[in-house]
């Protein structure tokens, strides 16, 4: 079977964080965990559309894989999905039937396998994934027969009114790509909202083709903001069994507790402790005194004396001493002076919320720290409030609150005022009996 990703999102929600499918989780990319999760289910042909921002960063991708994908460019992001379907309209005459797949959602296995089942069941047919929800999803909803035949697909609805409890996911099985380029041409010559025009097409496509809704009540995973990395980041590595590399240096009283990867060259040393699920990535250094729990770290890191990184996702080469890290996202090339720490709590204990876009986006999280890009440096004694995004190639100064969001390339100093005058007291020396 082909499968055809979608890997030209440009991310414009997940700033600071630069592209959502390049993130690495378990040594493998987004990208990379999705192919191995389609390959192992049967998929035999690969299609990938990019766009010009990741091109390099795809074909480096596709060079690792052992399924070699066909890659092709996407000529207008502008047009979201549909003009992903369009570029791959130019590339494909055949018209042999593919899964169409975006590129930052996973599922459980059985997903993929009952679709699977339903296609070879009645190769005929077309098929749509669809998550079966118990609450509200801000997401397309599909309105069904009694035979789970799609009669439309409904967006965001809103509470009360879903014409279901069936969410679509991209997954989409098309028997018959010549009908749906054509409706996406429409769609696009003809439609009003670029970021809707691949599911008006698909609306158009269910009044004169056949497509069928798949049940799916299992975990379903997808990054569209940036807290929604680190439940990514649990759930990819649910999916790997606990492993200590036997090249790994764990000082005899070092303590490490649950599920755990540590990866070849890491050296724990003395009085540390890990505290599972947690990932430690190639030739990482877990230093004396600190605690990592619950959390994720990438390559080549340093967790330095006496820091704790709670419930974190850390990219490669990222340096810390005496710091706590709780609830964050750090990119790479990040360095941590000594002494700053990332708030994750308000101190009234609300809901969390950020900007994004230059919206303010309800996290629905009490917990949330800070979300930054790479090559970062923060000066020692550093407070970051909760939910604030740094971008990146920024320094930021030392002994400094920072309460907003710093926007890319930024230097950022603060203004220390000292009054300075004689002293008139005695300092007596200490009595230390």
């Amino acid at each position: 079977m082909r499968a055809v990703i979608l890997a030209s999102g440009r991310s414009q929600r997940l700033q600071p964080v630069p592209d959502k499918i390049l993130l690495e989780f378990c040594g493998q990319t987004l990208l990379e965990q999705q192919v191995q999760q389609l390959v192992n289910q049967g998929i035999d042909e690969l299609v990938m559309i990019y766009g010009d921002h990741n091109s390099e960063s795809i074909q480096q991708i596709a060079d690792k894989l052992t399924l070699k994908p066909k890659l092709v460019a996407q000529a207008d992001l502008e047009l979201g999905m549909a003009g992903a379907v369009q570029s791959l309209a130019h590339q494909y005459k055949d018209n042999k039937p593919f899964l169409l797949v975006s590129s930052n959602d996973l599922i459980a296995d059985t997903g993929l396998a009952a679709l699977k089942s339903a296609i070879d069941a009645n190769v005929s047919t077309s098929y749509l994934l669809a998550k079966e929800v118990s609450e509200y999803f801000p997401g397309g909803y599909l309105k069904i027969d009694a035979d789970k035949k799609i009669n439309t697909i409904i967006e965001k609805p809103g509470e009360n009114n879903e014409p279901s409890n069936l969410v679509n996911l991209v997954y989409h099985y098309h028997h018959n790509p010549k009908a749906l380029f054509a409706k996406v041409d429409a769609s696009v010559k003809n439609g009003s909202a670029n970021d809707d025009l691949y599911e008006q097409a698909l609306d158009a496509l269910f009044k004169t083709e056949n497509y069928y809704a798949v049940g799916y009540n299992g975990p379903w995973f997808t990054i569209k903001y940036p807290w929604h990395i680190y439940p990514m980041a649990k759930h990819i590595f649910s999916r790997y069994e606990p492993k200590i590399d036997p090249d790994a240096q764990i000082a005899a009283t070092a303590v490490i507790e649950g599920p755990v990867i540590i990866c070849k060259g890491v050296k724990v040393l003395h009085n540390a402790m890990i505290k599972g699920p947690a990932y430690i990535g190639p030739n990482t250094i877990i230093a004396n005194n600190s605690l990592v729990r619950d959390s994720f770290i990438g390559a080549n890191c340093v967790i330095g004396f006496n820091s704790e990184i709670a419930r974190s996702y850390i990219q490669n080469d990222v340096w810390t001493h005496t710091n706590y890290v709780g609830d964050s996202v750090i990119g790479n090339n990040v360095s941590f002076g000594a002494g700053s720490v990332t708030g994750n709590l308000r101190l009234d204990e609300e809901v969390i919320s950020m900007n994004v876009q230059g919206e303010k986006i309800d996290t629905k999280l009490i917990k949330l720290g800070t979300v930054t890009g790479n090559n970062i440096r923060i000066g020692v004694g550093t407070c970051l409030m909760p939910g604030i995004t740094i971008g990146s190639d920024c320094m930021i100064g030392s002994n400094l609150t920072i309460d907003q969001d710093i926007p890319n390339n930024s230097f950022v100093k603060g203004e220390n005022t000292l009054a300075i005058k004689e002293n008139t007291k005695t300092i007596s020396v200490r009595n230390l009996n």
